[in-house]
């Protein structure tokens, strides 16, 4: 399977993706937990099929020492015992962002309340930010249909 466009010869594409990757800095540099990070970026990219950043985010999250377990777990986080209070209010934000069309209300005053409890303010600016840039990655990846399988850690940067 090859890309339909490939983002890094592409002039525009590569803009896009240079902006997507400061963007991208602003969150990582934050104080909200770089494993948190991992897990948004999986469960988001799970409910939206994108393979390629399922390859990359589980991949960096294994050699950042996540365990196999809670990786395996993450599309069953709410009946997996392995997860934080904090990283559940993640998830659930995640997928209530993520499947915004689905509910008529977004994200709901509940979802946000919790997410609150666990995070400050710019921990929830980064999140937010994260939850709204994974999933661009994720349609930009499935529009294109980027494989799967090949990412190594670290080779992106």
């Amino acid at each position: 399977m090859e890309a339909r466009l490939d983002l890094f010869t592409n002039p525009t594409a590569g803009k896009l993706v240079r902006h997507f990757n400061s963007a991208g800095k602003v969150v990582s540099d934050s104080t909200l937990p770089a494993a948190v990070q991992e897990l948004v970026k999986i469960r988001a990219s799970q409910i939206n099929g994108c393979g390629f950043c399922l390859d990359m985010h589980t991949k960096d999250a294994a050699k950042a020492g996540e365990t196999a377990l809670r990786l395996n777990l993450i599309a069953a986080w709410r009946e997996a015992k392995v997860f934080t209070d904090a990283e559940r209010a993640a998830l659930e934000l995640t997928e209530q962002g993520t499947r915004i069309a689905d509910a008529a209300g977004g994200v709901t005053a509940e979802a946000w309340a919790q997410a609150a409890k666990h995070y400050d303010e710019e921990q929830l600016a980064a999140l937010v930010g994260l939850i709204a840039l994974i999933n661009a990655y994720n349609r930009v990846n499935v529009i294109l249909q980027n494989p799967a399988g090949d990412y190594e850690p670290g080779m992106f940067g």
